[in-house]
């Protein structure tokens, strides 16, 4: 999906470089130095409009929350939620967060999301799911041990791949649910803006899992 220039959006991302980070590079193994208290590290790999992950900070201040996103006019509204927030324990990163582990040393992660993440439904771009082999070996290197990968999508074709990819890479399921909104899973289920916009359609799907 092609995304609209925002033309205040560079700008914007610069005069606030205490809420957003452009050369993740730098703060490999040193992530803690941006809050003010050092807290467990949570990270979420696509933030869209940033609804779920200033509203996970909003519940959790005893977690400090990375949010990646590579598109500069989706961050940039991103963070203009997240100035309006105030919260102390988010911080941004424009980047593309396929290889996480050029931006984070061995154990820096206790918990990634990956919220409804591009299908790439044809067979022959499988392994450009963010839930594939290719990138799991790099989940595995930045998680802690027995840190945990949270998985949520709309598409049922991308979730049964997921669970198929997740078993034989050697994960350990958590929780699965086919049916999130209509189980007890839901209960505390905090939203993206694709899932309150969607999930009217059909069912959502989650799992939590470990290495």
């Amino acid at each position: 999906m092609r995304v609209r220039k925002k033309p205040w959006a560079a700008k914007y991302i610069k005069d606030h470089s205490d809420l957003i980070v452009t050369d993740p590079e730098s703060q490999l193994g040193h992530w803690q130095e941006r809050f003010p208290s050092q807290q467990p590290i949570q990270v979420e790999i696509g933030i869209g409009k940033g609804q779920f992950i200033i509203e996970m900070a909003r519940q959790n201040p005893g977690i400090n929350f990375l949010g990646i996103e590579i598109q500069e006019s989706v961050i940039a509204t991103a963070l203009r939620k997240l100035v309006a927030s105030e919260l102390p324990n988010v911080q941004l990163v424009e980047t593309d967060g396929a290889f996480v582990d050029t931006l984070f040393a061995a154990g820096e992660i206790d918990k990634l999301y990956l919220n409804f993440s591009d299908p790439w439904p044809k067979t022959r771009h499988a392994k450009r799911r963010l839930t594939s082999p290719n990138f799991l070996v790099h989940y595995k290197k930045v998680l802690k041990k027995e840190g945990r990968i949270q998985f949520k999508t709309d598409n049922r074709g991308l979730f049964e791949y997921s669970l198929t990819s997740f078993n034989n890479f050697g994960l350990t399921f958590d929780e699965v649910w086919l049916d999130l909104h209509n189980s007890d899973g839901n209960e505390g289920n905090v939203q993206t803006e694709y899932e309150e916009k969607f999930s009217q359609k059909g069912p959502i799907y989650k799992l939590v899992a470990h290495f």
